[in-house]
């Protein structure tokens, strides 16, 4: 196909992952973290303090509040989707129903990965080396494999599994980003028999973007990746027309590619007028002193992407300007741009997965055996050591022994009680019976499967995810969660009575709200009602005789979270109350 393609792949290598265990595969990772864990601090729980208060029309649908107290987070979108799910679905737990849309998107960006590489991998740039006898892979087959490992590469990232289970605007961002990709991947692709589908995917995840608070990285990453597909167009173009350019012949209202830069335009401009998005400003540079632990973060956060990413853009260096390189390479430029100019790096990061996955799978038709058995061996023994980590730490929950295990979670978390759940534990045995099974299968089946690196890292990724939501679970509720300082100051409020907060953050309103089912009033909303107790945040407490009146008020007690003094708050009831 291409004579200067790094790629030489033979069609026994391209050989399909089975789809229903790609499919049970991906069910495993996106429902833990969904199902059966309380909101968590802090990012989730705000988000989903704010999705309560517009379910219950206590805030605005244009300027999320909680209790009248603007978001940090802009863009209304996310929050609608949360809001809208707990109306819809009243018979349950609210922040089950909120949680139903965010995995979706989780969906949603998993499948557009895959798509993206799909197309990306159609290209004719993309193609592997011809054979002089025939045997080279066929290009559908070899679109497919590497599709199969893009999202095997997502998933394995690390970084992706936490951040991509709440329910925050991060995640609707990252569907945004991963849709935009796939629709510019399409699009370049040119041969696509639906092109207004990839329009109208173009179109909806500027939207969502945009109104997710991204206008900067939907306008920089749209316009590049926009510029590459029309570059790569009219290259095309020319190829096949010996210097004329077929989109220049054609009509147009029927070149797809001025569509999608129509709307591009007009989304931007429709949420710039209507004025509901905030617009922030261009950011700034970060202190020097934090680049070594964002750089890091990087690291950890990227594995084990990074790695074969570099491998492909040294491999594919002489084809860095084709679309299959460009497009992905653009992506992931704006994503991990924007986490070293953020002050929230990680949620920035996140952006960059599905780009750093797709250029991850590139990397597979030119790595050389030695270097697959090492990420083998590696993924082997460093998941394998934290499953053994995760049933051991689990074992002296229950039972006591080790005794040091189980001292350090008792000083760490005092005041937990280990539960045991049949049905967690079940699910915990038949996830670690199934690694077991995949090692086996890895080392003794499809080794020419041209996927087969990226296996045991997405399988490993999971089976740590699913262990700690299974088996972990409980503690991680006890620790990460408000729920039990919220339903501790729950039972020291008198029943019926309201209680004014002062210098708490939106997560502990959220928490206060929801897990203590307390009526909270800000103690800077005005003249303070009748409410016979108040919370403080310690921080708030050398000022607090600026807001209310101390004679009126006695110190009661002071509830921690943990052992964790940033996270205590002061009670205080009215006197004669």
């Amino acid at each position: 196909m291409n004579p200067t393609t790094p790629a030489i792949v033979s069609q026994t290598a391209v050989r399909r992952l089975p789809r229903l265990a790609l499919i049970l595969f991906c069910i495993a990772y996106v429902l833990p973290g969904f199902l059966g864990r309380e909101p968590w601090k802090n990012a989730d729980v705000t988000a989903f303090g704010v999705m309560l208060e517009m379910a219950a029309g206590h805030s605005g649908w244009w300027q999320p509040q909680v209790l009248g107290w603007a978001v940090e987070e802009a863009g209304p979108m996310p929050y609608w989707l949360g809001a809208l799910f707990i109306q819809w679905l009243p018979m349950l737990p609210a922040d089950l129903a909120a949680r139903i849309p965010f995995a979706l998107l989780l969906a949603i960006t998993l499948l557009c990965t895959w798509y993206s590489v799909y197309h990306l991998a159609r290209q004719p740039a993309a193609q592997p080396v011809s054979f002089a006898f025939g045997g080279e892979a066929n290009p559908l087959d070899y679109a497919r494999a590497l599709a199969d490992a893009g999202l095997l590469a997502l998933v394995a990232c690390l970084g992706l599994a936490q951040l991509s289970h709440e329910t925050t605007p991060d995640l609707a961002r990252l569907a945004m980003v991963s849709a935009m990709l796939y629709a510019a991947a399409s699009l370049a692709h040119g041969t696509s028999r639906h092109p207004w589908r990839a329009v109208l995917v173009w179109g909806l995840a500027t939207l969502g973007l945009v109104f997710s608070g991204a206008p900067w990285t939907t306008v920089l990453l749209g316009g590049g990746l926009l510029v590459i597909v029309y570059v790569a167009r009219r290259t095309q173009a020319s190829q096949e027309s010996d210097g004329g350019s077929v989109d220049d012949a054609a009509p147009v209202w029927a070149n797809p590619w001025w569509w999608s830069v129509a709307l591009l335009a007009i989304v931007l401009a429709v949420s710039a007028l209507a004025g509901q998005v905030p617009m922030p400003g261009m950011p700034t540079l970060p202190d020097p002193m934090n680049w070594p632990s964002w750089g890091r973060l990087l690291l950890w956060f990227t594995w084990p992407a990074w790695p074969l990413v570099l491998w492909t853009l040294w491999r594919w260096r002489r084809q860095l300007f084709r679309p299959h390189v460009a497009l992905p390479l653009w992506a992931a430029l704006v994503g991990v741009t924007a986490s070293a100019l953020s002050e929230r790096h990680d949620r920035t990061l996140l952006l960059a997965l599905p780009a750093l996955a797709a250029l991850a799978a590139f990397a597979l038709p030119t790595l050389r055996r030695s270097m697959s058995a090492l990420i083998d061996w590696f993924t082997l023994i460093f998941f394998t050591g934290c499953a053994l980590i995760i049933w051991v730490i689990w074992f002296a929950m229950q039972t006591g022994v080790p005794a040091k295990p189980a001292a350090n979670v008792a000083r760490l978390a005092p005041g937990f009680v280990p539960e045991f759940s049949g049905l967690l534990f079940g699910l915990a045995l038949l996830a670690s019976a199934a690694w077991v099974w995949l090692v086996a299968w890895r080392v003794g089946q499809h080794r020419e499967a041209i996927w087969k690196s990226l296996v045991l890292p997405a399988a490993g990724s999971t089976l740590c995810w699913l262990l700690l939501m299974t088996l972990w679970l409980p503690l991680l509720d006890f620790g990460r969660s408000y729920g039990p300082i919220s339903r501790r100051i729950a039972s020291m409020v008198p029943a019926g009575s309201c209680v004014i907060a002062d210098g708490l953050t939106q997560a502990q309103i959220a928490a206060l709200q929801y897990h203590g089912r307390l009526r909270l009033v800000l103690s800077t909303s005005g003249p303070a009602p009748a409410c016979r107790m108040l919370v403080v945040a310690p921080a708030s407490q050398p000022t607090l005789d600026e807001r209310v009146t101390l004679t009126q008020w006695a110190y009661r007690a002071k509830v921690r979270r943990l052992t964790d003094n940033k996270e205590s708050l002061l009670i205080y009831r009215r006197v004669g109350g």
